[in-house]
């Protein structure tokens, strides 16, 4: 094995709460009635995509709003919660980066988020893991297609010279999962909190850590 692709910030570090959290300031700020429990943000995590989860909750509710607006308003609270808090990766992720180091195994991270959600993630992660760490790191820009379409996949194996039989990767939800399955490669399910009950059989394994033995 050549590389271990980490699919999503969530496969890193657990910022699904925080994430529901920001969205319900977002939604107070713009005078919306709106408030996401649990349940509900668990079904609208079903399909990626903040802006489109906002668009289709609205269409649901009957009501017009300016989802781009709200997101963006959603983002910032969301980095300054972050940038006040420290969180741990998640369990078993330094293990598998220890690893992949010892056997000079490439590293990457294959999201389809902004560039300034990961920036902001590595600032929780405070030094437990770096940038420099990763061989590819994704985001919103290298595509059109967001997951589960295979497109960032297809570009990190371009970019990092690998086929596809030469990966594993590690995803946190059934979506983003299906895209590293229609790229053709090999997927560990490592569920995050509003993904526990996803039907992830289609994957290799399903794990609530991490360990080497998933690279075997």
């Amino acid at each position: 094995m050549k590389s271990i692709l980490f699919g999503s910030i969530g496969t890193l570090i657990e910022t699904s709460d925080t994430q529901r959290v920001s969205f319900n300031r977002a939604f107070k700020e713009e005078n919306l009635s709106w408030n996401w429990d649990y349940q509900t943000y668990k079904k609208l995590l079903e399909k990626s995509g903040g802006i489109k989860r906002i668009k289709d909750y609205a269409f649901q509710k009957g009501e017009i709003v300016n989802a781009e607006r709200i997101w963006k308003r959603k983002t910032n609270i969301f980095n300054k919660i972050i940038e006040t808090k420290k969180f741990e990766a998640r369990k078993g992720v330094l293990n598998i980066f220890r690893y992949a180091k010892d056997n000079n195994i490439q590293i990457g991270l294959v999201s389809s988020t902004s560039k300034k959600n990961i920036d902001t993630i590595f600032k929780a992660l405070n030094g437990q893991i770096s940038k420099g760490e990763f061989n590819f790191i994704g985001n919103n820009k290298l595509i059109n297609k967001p997951k589960p379409e295979p497109d960032i996949y297809f570009k990190a194996l371009k970019i990092m010279n690998l086929k596809k039989n030469e990966c594993i990767a590690i995803e946190d939800s059934v979506e983003s999962a299906k895209s590293a399955i229609n790229a053709g490669i090999q997927c560990v399910a490592f569920p995050g909190l509003y993904h526990r009950d996803g039907n992830f059989e289609f994957c290799k394994f399903k794990v609530d850590e991490l360990d080497i033995s998933i690279l075997k």
